[in-house]
């Protein structure tokens, strides 16, 4: 069907129907969940035949589990949301009532991405249900066994006029990304980001833009190298690095690069050993994109870096298959693509550096990534990183766990997106934040409308007096 058709008949929906109440948003929240809970096994299989391969407890961590603590958490704070706040009324005005109430949007459109098909296509549109809206769903084509199973299980959950998918090339991406929503949700990459945000421009639609870049991970200096290596494999390996919170490269003291290399490399081999033919390690979703993989190495290579793989394959280059090897790259420059481009990939660059200060300007001399990785104990030098760099979200520590806390609110800044969703963020993102002012039968208004006189001037005078007039001083009688 026609998806403008489509997009008409949801609103038309939310028109005709009254604003669903809380009981009503946590039976479809639960109606989700359970269809989910019904569909595991099918879901990780649909995905790992998309991926070619892909484990399914990578599945379950990556896709399955996010998902369904979403939903818990929407369902477990919905009711407080959804209460209308009582604000402050200027004194003038009083005893007139100010407050807000979040109400839904209307529709909203949801393009999701393949690295993580099923959570980042149905986290927006839990939210979306959550906050009182009618769903159309844009799952991407490079997934079109999990597409189809979603757009089966979501069919057989919901009516047609609450939750629709739309599924196709990126020809029908781009005319979906065109049509009128009351609010457009994206996740993907930079660049496709900057058309979805012009097409949704032509009939002013806000965006929800949950981009990618380029986000660092800094071992401070006498941080356990065997922890930041741990850590820092886990991040860039699990889903062959194609996750937009991955860390991108590493900063690494000066001293410590050839021990903290040494770490990473042994903690991939234990974590995927032989990853060619390992059932555990993620393959690349397309030959395009391993091929794309294969030319940053190359460029960085041509260019003077030094490249080691992970446990090679023996006796072949390891260019065949969809698997790609982790790999470390050493000595790299900024004129490499490898250092320019989000990698989405298993492929690690360490920078070294002397100082702190060092680190901080180098990340903010480019453009603000999703995330910044900061490893070490020292709680000033924490706070230096903490204030002197922008990115969406931080993990100390680790790498990526902010996004897992519900409670906090995920999203990018600049070029790594804008708007955020997750927790009460998420809701409020998408819903309608609707000030209300009640007036009272008895109020001061009316010495403010004309005719202008002595009235209005001495009112003026109390409203915008100077700052500390008509007070006392201290030990003034």
């Amino acid at each position: 069907m026609d998806p403008s058709a489509i997009l008409e008949r949801l609103r038309a929906a939310y028109l005709r129907e009254a604003i669903p109440t809380a009981t009503r948003r946590r039976e479809l929240l639960a109606r989700l969940r359970e269809g989910l809970l019904e569909r595991q096994e099918a879901i990780a299989a649909a995905i790992s035949l998309d991926f070619s391969n892909r484990a399914r407890q990578e599945s379950q961590l990556g896709d399955l589990f996010p998902t369904i603590a979403a939903i818990d958490h929407l369902s477990r704070h919905l009711g407080r949301w959804m209460r209308p706040e009582s604000r402050p009324v200027r004194q003038l005005f009083r005893p007139g009532q100010a407050w807000v109430e979040y109400q839904p949007l209307g529709v909203v459109g949801v393009i999701a991405p393949w690295n993580y098909p099923l959570s980042l296509a149905l986290i927006p549109v839990a939210t979306a249900l959550a906050a009182g809206n009618r769903v159309m769903l844009k799952p991407s084509e490079f997934t079109p066994a999990t597409s189809a199973l979603m757009a089966e299980m979501l069919a057989k959950l919901f009516p047609d006029d609450l939750v629709a998918v739309v599924t196709g090339d990126a020809a029908v991406g781009a005319a979906f990304a065109a049509l009128p929503f009351d609010l457009l949700c994206f996740t993907g990459s930079t660049s496709v980001g900057r058309s979805v945000m012009k097409a949704a421009s032509e009939h002013l639609v806000p965006v929800l833009l949950e981009l990618g870049g380029k986000s660092p991970a800094i071992v401070d200096s006498g941080y356990s190298l065997d922890k930041a290596a741990k850590s820092i494999a886990f991040g860039k390996l699990f889903n062959a690095g194609q996750t937009c919170l991955a860390p991108d490269y590493a900063l690494v003291p000066e001293k410590e690069a050839q021990a903290f290399v040494d770490r990473f490399m042994a903690r991939a081999n234990a974590m995927y050993p032989e990853w060619w033919s390992n059932p555990d390690y993620a393959a690349v979703i397309s030959q395009k994109h391993l091929d794309r993989l294969w030319k940053l190495v190359d460029d960085a290579l041509t260019k003077g870096a030094r490249v080691l793989e992970v446990g090679a394959k023996p006796a072949t280059t390891g260019r065949t298959g969809r698997k790609f090897p982790p790999t470390v790259l050493l000595k790299v420059t900024d004129e490499m693509t490898v250092m320019q481009d989000e990698i989405f990939g298993p492929i690690l660059p360490v920078r070294t550096y002397r100082t702190l200060e060092e680190v901080v300007s180098y990340i903010n001399l480019r453009p603000s990534p999703l995330a910044v990785y900061y490893f070490g104990h020292d709680r000033q030098r924490q706070r230096d990183i903490l204030s002197h760099t922008r990115s969406g979200g931080v993990t100390v520590n680790d790498v990526a766990l902010h996004y897992f806390q519900d409670a906090l609110p995920f999203g990018g800044i600049g070029a790594s997106g804008m708007g955020r969703y997750h927790g009460v963020e998420g809701f409020r993102q998408f819903s309608h934040q609707k000030a209300i002012f009640r007036q009272s039968r008895i109020n001061g208004a009316g010495l403010l409308q004309p005719p202008y006189g002595k009235v209005f001037d001495f009112v003026m005078r109390r409203l915008i007096k100077p700052k500390g007039e008509g007070r006392k001083e201290k030990g003034e009688k």
